[in-house]
């Protein structure tokens, strides 16, 4: 069988968390690399989930307060501003 090279850039202290954990299951990077390359080619998918980290904007507490925010608004509290825009540089 032949072998290839596959070159990722990954950030370097990840680079290092992940070769510790290897070497912590007696794995070296590029085994654990394959095994995740044979998992993908054998399932035909990502052998796990990935999931999206919810957006904090989103969380109850948050919309709690604008919900809040809003009701004051209406209610006759609150400042009107000038919009402030950024320029474009």
């Amino acid at each position: 069988m032949a072998l290839t090279t596959i070159t990722a850039r990954v950030d370097e202290k990840d680079k290092a968390s992940f070769d510790a954990f290897c070497s912590n299951v007696g794995l070296n990077t590029s085994t654990a690399i394959n095994l995740f390359v044979k998992a993908v080619l054998r399932e035909k998918r990502i052998p796990f989930e990935i999931a999206q980290t919810p957006d904090p904007f989103f969380s109850e507490a948050n919309m709690a307060y604008v919900k809040k925010s809003v009701r004051e608004l209406k209610a006759g509290k609150g400042t009107a501003h000038e919009l402030i825009e950024a320029d474009d540089e």
